[in-house]
């Protein structure tokens, strides 16, 4: 969960930095980073506070890995788009 956040907080600071010094930055910006905590880190922690209803244990907890993973993906991608 720290990784997801570290990399929305790195992503958002470049997108802060480009907006602000090009004089464009909006309130959409940081709209789009809360709309992204509530599509992705919510359910995550949804997935992660069902584990003990999950009578295998093992299932969600991977569950929860894999898509932690796809959400880095995602920001190192943006990140990565942000700069070509």
């Amino acid at each position: 969960m720290w990784g997801i956040f570290g990399l929305m907080f790195i992503d958002f600071l470049i997108a802060f930095f480009k907006s602000f010094w090009a004089g464009s930055f909006t309130p959409a910006l940081v709209l789009g980073y809360l709309k992204d905590v509530l599509y992705y880190v919510l359910p995550l922690n949804f997935l992660l506070s069902m584990v003990s209803i999950d009578p295998t244990v093992w299932a969600l907890v991977v569950f929860y890995f894999i898509g932690g993973l796809a959400v880095m993906i995602k920001y190192v991608l943006d990140i990565i788009k942000r700069f070509q």
